[in-house]
């Protein structure tokens, strides 16, 4: 597959996933990827629409299936596949099917079924814990007569509905509109912290929007009680690592794909203990994975902190059940019980709830098979 192409053809392997159902079966037997609880670390919730109901939302409202902030949309309508969607040629073209994403999700009911579903997807999966980044200025952008408190608790509320998994929010900053526009926003998560807001993110256009033009909002947040996570190394090079890690003191780095580029920005992290939130299938599907070979054994074999999510799973054509078996296809079930524990000591949770996570994972498997 050509790095550029996004087209959302099952992974290695598979079947096509629908979205609608859980994720088939890998083989004849049960595999670890298949039975291990799973952690999301690195998930954009508005990313998890459903194709289906993507389509249903944008046709109920009368909106193009794509996006372009020149309004030049209509005229790519034709274009689109209803059945797949999410087709995506350039890094640049999936951020637009992103915001094309939230044009749709307008109301609070919208975003409170986008959450059920979810959850859905999530008990299916095995999925005990998650934080997952949701990205309110995007939503004020297109809507902004939404109330976004009473939207977070609807989306709270669902998330929690089926009692089985434990989400917590870290809210997106959004490059993309600048350096004002995110302290306003890390101003808000602040006060969203009572429902359910545990920290900031920065995704968005890498590229465009260096870390240095976030350093107060992320000081700011950090002064709040928030955590600080940040996007880095996914389009752009190793200093934009280096830079979330040193300016911004981001403790969790997403993707992080560039700093194998640099052996000085490899030691930093792993120094510092920094985990990489590696996204195989996405890093695919963005051209920001490595030529030859998985990132996330690179950064195992360097020492890393890894661990493994989906990113915007339906949109790439994945679940995190298939980037589990991905990893231990590649690398075998210790490493990816070891990827998995990783999540549980690198995520944000308070020390109970570590406790009971660490609690439902194997003590230990055996080696791979043959």
């Amino acid at each position: 597959m050509s790095p550029t192409s996004y087209r959302t053809a099952p992974p290695r392997g598979g079947q096509e996933y629908d979205g609608a159902t859980g994720p088939p079966a890998e083989g004849d037997g049960v595999s670890l990827a298949t039975q291990i609880p799973k952690i999301h670390l690195h998930c954009h919730l508005e990313g998890s629409l459903r194709p289906a109901t993507f389509v249903e939302f944008a046709r109920e409202q009368g909106l193009p299936l794509r996006y372009r902030p020149d309004g030049s949309s209509d005229g790519i309508a034709e274009e689109v596949d209803p059945a797949e969607p999410y087709h995506f040629e350039s890094f640049r073209d999936f951020l637009y099917g992103f915001a094309a994403v939230n044009r749709t999700l307008s109301t609070p009911e919208r975003f409170a079924r986008l959450a059920r579903e979810f959850a859905q997807e999530a008990r299916a999966q095995n999925v005990v814990y998650g934080e997952l980044f949701i990205s309110p200025s995007v939503w004020a952008f297109f809507h902004p007569e939404l109330d976004v408190r009473a939207t977070l608790r609807d989306i709270v509320a669902e998330l929690h509905a089926g009692g089985e998994g434990r989400f917590q929010l870290i809210v997106d900053l959004t490059r993309n509109f600048g350096a004002e526009s995110a302290l306003a926003t890390a101003r808000l998560a602040a006060e969203l912290a009572a429902d359910g807001v545990i920290g900031i993110g920065l995704g968005g256009d890498e590229s465009r929007f260096p870390p240095e033009l976030f350093v107060e909002s992320f000081d700011y947040a950090r002064a709040a009680g928030l955590h600080c996570v940040a996007h880095a190394g996914e389009a752009a090079g190793p200093r934009s690592v280096r830079d979330a890690v040193e300016l911004l003191h981001a403790e969790r780095i997403g993707h992080g794909i560039t700093a194998l580029q640099d052996d000085a920005v490899v030691r930093l992290l792993r120094e510092n203990g920094i985990p990489l939130e590696v996204c195989p299938t996405s890093n695919d599907r963005t051209g920001a994975a490595l030529s030859n070979g998985d990132a996330f054994q690179r950064f195992d074999d360097s020492g890393c902190v890894v661990v493994i999510d989906a990113d915007d799973p339906p949109m790439f054509g994945t679940t995190i059940e298939r980037e589990y078996a991905r990893v231990e296809a590649a690398c075998g079930p210790q490493t990816l019980l070891r990827f998995v524990r990783n999540a549980v000591e690198g995520s944000f949770a308070d020390a109970d709830l570590k406790r009971q996570l660490r609690a439902l994972l194997p003590p230990d498997v055996g080696p791979p098979a043959g």
